[in-house]
């Protein structure tokens, strides 16, 4: 799902844009850019392909340490 926000206010526009609950969101008609990470919230869609948040499934982290 996505969602839009049209403001003549930039700075209004973002903090409305971030309190929305889609996986896409416009500002002032922009074009959905799908170079970032694509997905939904709930159950409209699970996981977020593309980027580090799409790699982050196949990852398993470690912490390494060394003594300088």
């Amino acid at each position: 799902m996505s969602g839009g926000v049209w403001s003549a206010g930039t700075e209004r526009a973002l903090a409305v844009a971030r309190r929305i609950r889609t996986g896409t969101v416009t500002i002032n008609g922009s074009p959905i850019s799908f170079d970032g990470p694509f997905g939904g919230y709930k159950a409209s869609g699970t996981g977020r392909e593309y980027g580090a948040v799409g790699l982050s499934e196949y990852l398993e982290h470690k912490t390494v340490t060394r003594r300088h």
